[in-house]
């Protein structure tokens, strides 16, 4: 696909989507690599923008330069913004304990500090942050809290792929190093591989996943 036809596609993909204004955003493309300027009114339409074209095919890689430019109502103080986060978050069922968590605000821009036990709280927070109005960025440094015990970690993960019906448990094999967890093997298409590095991803304590899964058709399978 050229860069010109690529470069319509995700301006298309962005008029399409009816979450954001797209009018003030600019996309160029070179050889492949998307770069997206321009302006939004909050930061929640500049997430989705980024995202959006993300999923046009052809896509390589993205640099996004979008500036978030409040409307003048939409403005707040930050120990306002700060305030609201706290709530935010400890509404967030996800979100077990606060005590760990440290939250700053500048200008409006909210970063997160301080440790959880799973990477769908960390990923819980920042998705509950971004909802909020009067935010100009989220910087996420929320560290998952380490597992030490490897057996625990890996009999957990094997557990969790046998359970699920659309995964093949026999043929993934699950190493663990403290608390990185590499997945090795077969699988038969590209959702049972999101599926094993989501069961990997739900294991308390670990905090990178490793995916060396290959896909392989099973044989026979377009045989009449």
């Amino acid at each position: 696909m050229s860069d010109i036809r690529l470069r319509q596609d995700i301006l298309d993909e962005l008029e399409y989507e009816p979450s954001i204004d797209a009018a003030n955003i600019g996309v160029t493309v070179e050889d492949g690599v998307v770069t997206l300027t321009g302006h939004v009114h909050s930061f929640a339409e500049k997430h989705t923008a980024e995202r959006v074209a993300q999923r046009v095919k052809g896509v390589r890689a993205i640099a996004e330069e979008i500036v978030v430019r409040l409307p003048e109502n939409k403005k707040a103080a930050d120990d306002e913004i700060a305030s609201r986060v706290v709530k935010i978050l400890a509404w967030g069922a996800a979100i077990a304990d606060l005590k760990d968590i440290q939250v700053k605000v500048e200008n409006g821009y909210v970063t997160l500090e301080g440790t959880v036990d799973f990477h769908f709280q960390r990923s819980a927070a920042e998705s509950l942050v971004r909802r909020l109005t009067g935010i100009t960025g989220i910087d996420n440094r929320l560290r998952i809290r380490p597992m030490m015990d490897v057996l625990d970690i890996r009999h957990g993960i094997r557990e969790a792929l046998k359970r699920n019906a659309e995964i093949e448990a026999e043929n993934i094999d699950v190493e663990v190093s403290g608390s990185h967890v590499t997945l090795r093997g077969k699988v038969q298409s590209r959702r049972e591989r999101i599926m094993a590095e989501r069961a990997a991803w739900s294991a308390r304590g670990v905090t990178a996943v490793e995916d060396h899964l290959t896909i392989e058709e099973p044989k026979g399978r377009f045989n009449s």
